[in-house]
């Protein structure tokens, strides 16, 4: 794996052998601020695996967060291990104290299996970790916005498919009702759509069945993708949209809360000559981001919503870059995102000697 190849600026390899830290920091760009991003605490079967997971991740959190119009660059940090296990104070308060080495380069969240109270642990060893619980000042539970941007990135691109930003009327297919789908559930049916669900934990379902017994389930993703619908929202798991998915899928339109949901390269041409709309998943589900970023100025949520609903504009001008570039949406976004960065950097070179 060729790390120093890989773009970044700064990767950290951090072990506490007292606590069992084993632990990768990646910062893609600081070109528009501190890289922020979430700590994935996960059980990697090689160093290799998790250092390629920080790099992707890190480098994806940049784009998010200047396509979100964010002062912020791209971080991502990995802590190799079972967080049902391994996961104790003084590992946590270890990687805390390497963060806080960092000087501020590295602004630290919650991701895939860490929460609100562990970032309350890391917080007591340094300055910059973020998405705090409310208790201690911090933003809380995330998901409630990041549902929130999903769905104003579903209106953008009812908007642009049908004419009207509404999904009243349309059947949404949404693959995973945990918290961020779960919370999507709610502002579909309260905007008059039909809505057909699953997912592997048979607990969630049925949540969201006791709030709307009007919601359809069905028994997996393989017959959720096959359902008619006008709209799929993968809101599980990362690789979602992989070959067998895009050819079966029946939807016009693709915008859920999932991370990384293309399997390879290929798979936005392939949705795109299909003809099915691609809501960018890094664009769509920014709202948790803005959340934390809000936290940095003394969490306000009235104000991180009403920034949240700025995606909807945002997709919109994806979509219609898209079609006057003759690309797909998602080749769209990354040229918008790495045109800010590019252009802020450039700015911030100048600046420098002064």
């Amino acid at each position: 794996m060729d790390v120093l190849g890989s773009g970044h600026e700064q990767v950290v390899f951090c072990s506490d052998p007292g606590s069992g830290l084993r632990a990768v920091i990646a910062i893609y760009s600081t070109a528009l601020g501190p890289a922020l991003g979430g700590t994935r605490f996960y059980p990697y079967p090689s160093e290799d695996a998790a250092v390629a997971d920080a790099l992707a991740l890190s480098k994806a959190m940049a784009y998010k967060n200047s396509l979100a119009g964010l002062d912020l660059g791209g971080g991502k940090a990995v802590i190799i291990g079972d967080p049902h296990t391994d996961k104790t104070e003084a590992l946590l308060r270890a990687y805390g104290r390497f963060v806080e080495s960092l000087g501020g380069r590295y602004l630290t969240a919650c991701d895939v299996g860490t929460y609100n109270a562990d970032l309350d642990v890391v917080a007591r060893e340094t300055r910059f970790a973020h998405g705090r619980s409310e208790a201690y000042g911090g933003c809380g539970d995330s998901s409630v916005l990041t549902a929130y941007g999903v769905f104003q990135g579903m209106r953008a691109a009812a908007q642009h498919r049908w004419g009207k930003p509404s999904l009243a009327g349309r059947t949404v297919a949404v693959a995973g009702v945990g918290k961020v789908g779960g919370w999507l559930v709610d502002r579909l049916v309260e905007d008059g759509a039909d809505v057909v669900v699953t997912d592997v934990d048979a607990g969630a379902v049925e949540r969201v069945l006791a709030r709307h017994p009007a919601v359809d389930a069905v028994a997996d993703t393989a017959t959720l993708v096959r359902t008619p619908s006008d709209v799929y929202a993968p809101c599980a798991l990362g690789g979602a949209l992989d070959d067998e998915t895009v050819a079966a899928l029946e939807a016009e339109v693709v915008c859920g809360g999932a991370n990384n949901q293309l399997a390879h390269d290929g798979t936005a041409e392939q949705l795109l000559r299909r003809g099915i709309l691609y809501a960018p998943d890094y664009l769509v589900n920014a709202g948790g981001v803005i959340q934390v970023e809000d936290e940095r100025h003394g969490f306000s949520f009235v104000r991180a919503e009403a920034r949240t609903a700025g995606i909807f504009d945002v997709a919109l001008r994806v979509f219609r870059a898209a079609e006057e570039q003759g690309v797909s949406p998602a080749v769209a976004a990354d040229r918008l995102a790495e045109e800010r960065m590019a252009a802020v950097g450039r700015l911030a070179t100048i600046r420098l000697p002064r």
